[in-house]
């Protein structure tokens, strides 16, 4: 099963494209300790997330073991170890753009679907209402008919109170009912009371709770909606590249500065090095740093000269590695559930890109040796004047 993991994070797969490719792929399976090729999957695909659930916590230490056989490889130096660059991006959720109509929507649906599976019948489910509702709340918001959009709005509004009401009638004096409709009952009344523009607390996905909204001030995506990631990679560049030394979810979206000496500790736990100089953006600054003197900020100016100012600039090279673990990896949107699933997805996503850089690395010396072989054996007919 962690070898299935793994596969899945360097191929860029979903769990069901890494179960089918692995009863096609003889080397999958030799890579999971198969010794005869097998023509069925041997397990259930649900298997890999009650695997990923087991594991835990324990999933840095595939992270460790990608960074061993880096080393063992040559591909990552110790030295690499010693000067890093920080930084933090949002892992965003499988989910649609929060508006108000969609998560009304989302909530009448919830609730009918829970309903019918504890047989509660409801007095009326409002579904093709509630589509409706929800349809044209859009068309209306993209023709600027605020005021018929509101009228939607309160139309899907009064709806799902129906429906909470008529749920909590019927439930009432019923303890497992009770129990088993208690989260989603208060998920539904937040979405129904949230405006707009309110402060503060607000859902924005009815499945997923733990969603924020994170701005990063982007010009294309203003707001992103997932969790926030904490990223480490060496500032110098190794042999084979620039591999993740640490990777982390962060949630409730703290701030970057409060969480350096956190990410700096685990990362020598992880690599066994201790850091003498980390790089990072503006965003960390008033950092709680053990040793602020060897954090560098984007911009400084003082005591950065000769070799600091030279690695202050490959900063952003940080950049490029978020972007290989979004597109390439499953950074770019996590289909896992809850916050497990989003600590579990970030770190995967680490060392599926660590594996790439390792067999990137290993292609490249595949290719040194056969031109070295090949010059080699056309080394004698080109000295030998006879032949």
């Amino acid at each position: 099963m962690i070898g299935l993991l793994l596969l899945k994070h360097i191929y860029g797969l979903s769990d069901e494209g890494a179960c089918e490719r692995w009863v096609h792929d003889p080397y999958f399976q030799f890579f999971t300790g198969e010794e005869f090729f097998q023509h069925a999957f041997p397990h259930e695909r649900s298997d890999l997330s009650h695997w990923r659930k087991r594991l835990g916590d324990k999933l840095e230490r595939l992270l460790a073991e990608s960074l061993r056989v880096a080393h063992t490889a040559g591909a990552l130096r110790s030295q690499d170890l010693k000067l890093v660059t920080v930084d933090t991006t949002v892992q965003p959720k499988a989910i649609s753009f929060p508006t108000d109509a969609k998560l009304l929507h989302a909530a009448i649906r919830g609730l009918n679907r829970l309903a019918r599976k504890h047989g509660v019948r409801l007095r009326q489910s409002y579904a093709r209402v509630a589509k409706s509702a929800a349809m044209m709340a859009g068309r209306y918001a993209h023709a600027k008919q605020f005021n018929r959009h509101q009228r939607q709005l309160r139309i899907l509004r009064s709806r799902l109170g129906r429906i909470i009401r008529d749920i909590r009638r019927k439930t009432e004096g019923q303890a497992a009912l009770e129990e088993a409709f208690a989260l989603p009952l208060s998920r539904a009344a937040q979405i129904r009371s949230q405006q707009q523009r309110q402060r503060g607390f607000k859902l924005y996905s009815f499945h997923a709770p733990e969603v924020e909204c994170i701005g990063k001030g982007k010009a294309a995506s203003p707001h992103e909606f997932g969790v926030k990631a904490s990223i480490v990679t060496n500032n110098r560049r190794a042999p084979g590249g620039l591999f993740v030394l640490h990777a982390s979810s962060l949630p409730d979206n703290p701030y970057d500065g409060h969480t350096l000496r956190d990410v700096l500790d685990r990362t020598e736990t992880l690599t066994g090095c201790a850091i003498e100089r980390a790089y990072v953006d503006k965003g960390y600054r008033g950092h709680n740093a053990q040793n602020p003197r060897r954090v560098f900020i984007s911009g400084q100016k003082r005591g950065v000269f000769g070799v600091i100012k030279r690695e202050l600039r490959r900063r952003s090279a940080i950049e490029p590695i978020i972007g290989h673990l979004k597109t390439e990896g499953h950074l770019g949107r996590c289909h896992l559930k809850g916050r497990a699933g989003d600590a579990a997805n970030v770190v995967l996503s680490a060392v599926g890109h660590n594996f790439r850089r390792i067999l990137a690395w290993f292609r490249e010396l595949l290719r040194l040796l056969l031109v070295s072989l090949s010059r080699t054996l056309n080394c004698p007919a080109q000295l030998n004047p006879a032949s």
